[in-house]
């Protein structure tokens, strides 16, 4: 199958219509062709007038290994182009950069879950476009978590850098479908087309969403693997505790734990409260000692998620739904356990990370009251879930 960047190089006629304008692209390192030349190289050798580039979160480099760490602007030394970042002294795109190009391209691989923060910075620069009258193009790649939709939505007031719109956690959808939504939620006046892929089966096995003919690069340092692509949605809310996500591991989120558990305690725990969440996937307890971030140099027992081979089922895996069953594990084996972690996650003050993170506290509460149960936390985001489904149908390419 072709990615957007592939079938733009691909085509004289896409071409041409870039051809004697300024173009800026928003990319990172898995913003690659089909021979994995990075779409900066292949749109200079391609003859178009790149006039500078953008980098979301950990940079258009990606050498930013831990989270939540600035990059600053720089000059590309291969180019002479001028390097923007859009997670360093600013989120939104400026009126200096937004005046360098007529055009930017994007082409960010994303992980399909509404909390990996290059989503909003895809509404920042619909809406900096709108108001300094630039084109927008998404050069559409796959969501590696396929169609499914899970968790609840975003609530009102709860917007942030993580929370770019009411939508679930696993949104289901691809950059390009998410850019035409945003466009319609949020009213912009923005010219704005997607140039889709061809030959993307996000319901087709063995990948389902990911195309089994193409490599996977890293789209941020700890986004390994395609199991990681899986599981985010679920084990991102560790960020929002005491537990370590695998930060300074090899296997970042998509494994959990702290020096403190018992992590065979935990499985079983839930598989006597929920063994219907746990489905679609096998649980393996394990040990690690993280090398920087949480419980560094901590030997830690774990339970690693492996959304993978034989063990994966992608109808049924849920891992919104897991993570959150794991913390209720742990809170009734110990009420008083300090699960929730307290300090400002993405810049946002006066507010629990793990709110944050959920867009709203719903999910916090729940894991926190002794009387809710699995069946609760179910009626609470179902009716979230259908309503996406229909919601966000008009704007699905594929």
């Amino acid at each position: 199958m072709d990615f957007g960047i592939d079938r733009l190089l691909a085509s004289p006629q896409l071409l041409g219509e870039l051809k004697g304008r300024r173009v800026a692209l928003l990319a990172h390192p898995a913003s690659v062709t089909r021979d994995l030349t990075h779409s900066l190289d292949a749109l200079v050798e391609a003859g178009i007038d790149v006039t500078a580039a953008f980098g979301p979160q950990h940079g258009l480099r990606g050498d930013k290994q831990d989270n939540m760490v600035e990059s600053p602007d720089f000059d590309d030394p291969v180019h002479r182009v001028p390097i923007f970042s859009l997670y360093g002294e600013v989120r939104r795109p400026t009126g200096q950069s937004m005046g360098t190009f007529d055009v930017v391209l994007i082409d960010l691989q994303d992980v399909g879950c509404r909390i990996y923060t290059f989503i909003t910075t895809l509404l920042y620069m619909l809406e900096a476009a709108a108001r300094h009258g630039k084109e927008v193009w998404v050069l559409d790649r796959p969501n590696p978590a396929g169609r499914p939709v899970e968790g609840m939505a975003l609530r009102p007031g709860w917007e942030s850098f993580v929370g770019a719109g009411p939508m679930p956690m696993r949104h289901g959808m691809t950059l390009g479908e998410l850019g035409h939504w945003f466009v319609d939620h949020y009213r912009l006046d923005v010219a704005y087309r997607v140039v889709a892929m061809e030959g993307w089966q996000p319901d087709a096995a063995p990948g389902f969403g990911w195309p089994d003919d193409r490599i996977w690069i890293n789209p941020s340092p700890n986004a390994a693997n395609v199991n990681m692509a899986r599981a985010y949605a679920g084990t991102v809310m560790l960020e929002g505790t005491t537990l370590s996500e695998g930060r300074g591991t090899t296997r970042p989120l998509e494994l959990f734990g702290a020096p403190d558990i018992d992590a065979r305690s935990v499985i079983a725990a839930m598989r006597s409260l929920a063994p219907q969440w746990l489905a679609g996937c096998s649980l393996r307890d394990c040990w690690f000692e993280p090398t920087f971030h949480k419980h560094v140099g901590q030997l830690c027992a774990g339970v690693h998620i492996h959304a993978e081979g034989p063990h994966y089922d992608h109808t049924a895996f849920r891992p919104w739904r897991l993570q959150a069953l794991a913390f209720k594990a742990i809170r009734g084996a110990a009420p008083d356990y300090p699960l929730w972690r307290d300090f400002p996650y993405e810049y946002e003050l006066g507010k629990l990370a793990i709110d944050v993170i959920n867009g709203g506290p719903g999910l916090r509460e729940w894991v926190d009251d002794p009387r809710a149960t699995p069946n609760d936390l179910d009626a609470a985001t179902d009716p979230d879930e259908a309503a996406w489904r229909a919601l966000r149908q008009p704007f699905l390419l594929y």
